[in-house]
C-alpha cells in the first residue's frame, strides 16, 4: 500500500506545517518567516489577560497530555490577583508514556512554537517564570530548546519588557531523572522542587498551591503548541478544522508491526481505520490486527470492531477505553496477550512511586500471576484474582491515577482474550495446593486494608 500524500498548510496543519523535509530544527529566522511569533505579538500588544483566557475557553482546546481537561477552564482556575507576584507556568515535557513520542517531535523540530505558546500562556496567567520539565533521555530536545531559548532572549521574546509590553517572563529547562509518575502534575512539582516524585494530596490544587507553594499552571507540550495558532487565526477557524465536537487537530499515529509506523497531524473525528490503512499503510504482510491501544500503554485494548470509531475523547471512552495520547499501538495476531500484558505490567509495577498500598502491592502481585500464566503454571482462580486486583485498583481506590491506568490493559485483555489466560492454567492441580473443600476458585477475594 502506498503512503498517503499529505499536503500541510497553515489552515489545516497548524502544528506541523512549518516542519522541514530534512527534519532539522526550525530556528528563529525561519520560524519568523513562517508567521512565527505573530500570535505572541497579537496577545501581548492588543489583548488583555482575561480576553486570552476567554478566547482559549471558547476555542474548546483540551489538554493533549492524555486526560483531555479543558485548557481554558484550567487557566481560569489560576488566581486573578495581580498582587500575587510569583506565579509559575510548567510545561510537562516528561512524555514517559510507552509508545508515545509526539512531544519529542515538536520539541526537536519546532522548539520556537512551544516557546511562543508558553509566552502567550504566561502573559494570560501573569506568570513571571516558566519551566520545561523535560524527560532526561530527550538529549536532542534539550539541546534544541536551549538554543531556541537563547535566540528568543536575544530577540526580546523572553526576559524583561517583552515586545515593549512591560511583561517579564523567564524560561528555564529542567531535565527529569526518568520516572513515569512525573506525568502526574503534583509528582512533577515535587520532583522539580528536588523532592521524591510522589503525588500530593489534593486539594489544595496546583492552581492555588503549586510549585514552592505558589499558584502554578501545568500544560502539556502539544497543548501549549496549539496556543499561537488559535490566537493568530481565531476560534471559528480552529473549530472548523475538526470533524468532531473536539476542536482542532491532534498529532496521532500508529506503532507496532504496521508498514509505515509514524505520526501525523490529523483532525479530530478521523477514524482509527483511516489512520491504520491510509497513513500507517496497514499491517505487515502475513499479519492481521488482533487488538489496538488508542493512546499509550495505559489505555484499554480495543479490537477490530472498534476501528470504525472516530478518534475523539467521547467515542473512545464510550467504547471502554481512552483516547489518551492518540498514539495507537497495533497488536498483531502472532502476539500472545498474556506475554504482552506481562511486559506492560512489569513497567507499571516498576514505575509505581510506592506511596499507597493498592498500587505498591497490587501491581507486583499481578506481575507474579501473569508470569505464572505465561509459563503455563497458573492455578485455578488466578484469572479471578487478576480481575479482583483490577477492581481494587480502579479509579478512586488509590492515591493517584497511576494504578487505574496500569490495570486498564490488563482488564481489557482478560475481557477480550480470556482464553489465552485460561491456556496458562494447569489443568490438574498438585494435591498440596488444592482449594480448601467447599471453596471454589471464583470465591477467592482480595481486599486491601
Amino acid at each position: 500500500m502506498i503512503e498517503k500524500q499529505i499536503i500541510m498548510t497553515p489552515e489545516t496543519h497548524p502544528l506541523t506545517w512549518r516542519l522541514r523535509k530534512d527534519k532539522k530544527p526550525v530556528w528563529m529566522k525561519e520560524y519568523c518567516s513562517k508567521n512565527g511569533y505573530i500570535g505572541a505579538k497579537i496577545a501581548l500588544n492588543t489583548m488583555l489577560s482575561s480576553e486570552l483566557i476567554a478566547l482559549i475557553s471558547e476555542s474548546g482546546l483540551k489538554g493533549r497530555g492524555g486526560a483531555g481537561f479543558p485548557t481554558g477552564l484550567k487557566w481560569s482556575l489560576m488566581p486573578k490577583d495581580n498582587l500575587i507576584k510569583k506565579k509559575y507556568l510548567i510545561c510537562n515535557a516528561d512524555e514517559m508514556e510507552p509508545g508515545t513520542y509526539k512531544d519529542r517531535l515538536l520539541m526537536e523540530q519546532m522548539p520556537h512554537q512551544l516557546i511562543e505558546g508558553m509566552l502567550i500562556t504566561a502573559f494570560a496567567l501573569n506568570t513571571y517564570r516558566g519551566y520545561i520539565f523535560l524527560r532526561g533521555e530527550y538529549i536532542d530536545a534539550a539541546i534544541h530548546l536551549r538554543k531556541a531559548i537563547n535566540e528568543a532572549y536575544e530577540a526580546n521574546l523572553l526576559g524583561n519588557n517583552i515586545l515593549n509590553s512591560n511583561f517579564n517572563f523567564d524560561l528555564i529547562i529542567h531535565t527529569g531523572a526518568g520516572r513515569y509518575i512525573c506525568g502526574e502534575e503534583t509528582a512533577l512539582i515535587n520532583s522539580l522542587e528536588g523532592k521524591r516524585a510522589n503525588p500530593r494530596f489534593k486539594p489544595p490544587f496546583p492552581a492555588n498551591v503549586g510549585l514552592w507553594g505558589r499558584p502554578t499552571c501545568i500544560n502539556n507540550v502539544e497543548t501549549l503548541s496549539n496556543i499561537p495558532a488559535i490566537v493568530a487565526n481565531g476560534v471559528s477557524w480552529y473549530k472548523n478544522i475538526s470533524k468532531s465536537p473536539d476542536t482542532g487537530t491532534k498529532i496521532m499515529g500508529f506503532s507496532g508491526r504496521v508498514n509505515n509506523p509514524g505520526l501525523w497531524e490529523l483532525p479530530f473525528g478521523i477514524t482509527a481505520h483511516e489512520i491504520l490503512e491510509d497513513y500507517a499503510c496497514g499491517m505487515k504482510t502475513g499479519l492481521k490486527l488482533k487488538a489496538w491501544q488508542p493512546g499509550g500503554a495505559s489505555t484499554d485494548f480495543l479490537t477490530n470492531e472498534h476501528l470504525h470509531l472516530p478518534m475523539e475523547f467521547l467515542s473512545i471512552t464510550q467504547a471502554g477505553s481512552r483516547l489518551g495520547t492518540a498514539i495507537a499501538m497495533a497488536v498483531d495476531d502472532k502476539i500472545n496477550m498474556v506475554s504482552l500484558v506481562l511486559n506492560i505490567e512489569k513497567f507499571f509495577a516498576r514505575e509505581s512511586c510506592g506511596l499507597c498500598t493498592p498500587c505498591r502491592e497490587g501491581l507486583p502481585w499481578s506481575v507474579k500471576i501473569l508470569h505464572d500464566l505465561e509459563q503455563k503454571q497458573g492455578k485455578p482462580g488466578d484469572i479471578e484474582i487478576l480481575q479482583q486486583i483490577c477492581q481494587n485498583l480502579s479509579p478512586g481506590k488509590s492515591f493517584c491515577a497511576h494504578a487505574p491506568g496500569a490495570v486498564e490493559p490488563l482488564q481489557s485483555a482478560i475481557k477480550y482474550f480470556r482464553e489465552e489466560f485460561e491456556d496458562g492454567i494447569i489443568s490438574t492441580m498438585p494435591v498440596d495446593i488444592q482449594p480448601i473443600a467447599g471453596i471454589q476458585p471464583n470465591d477467592y477475594k482480595i481486599k486491601f486494608i
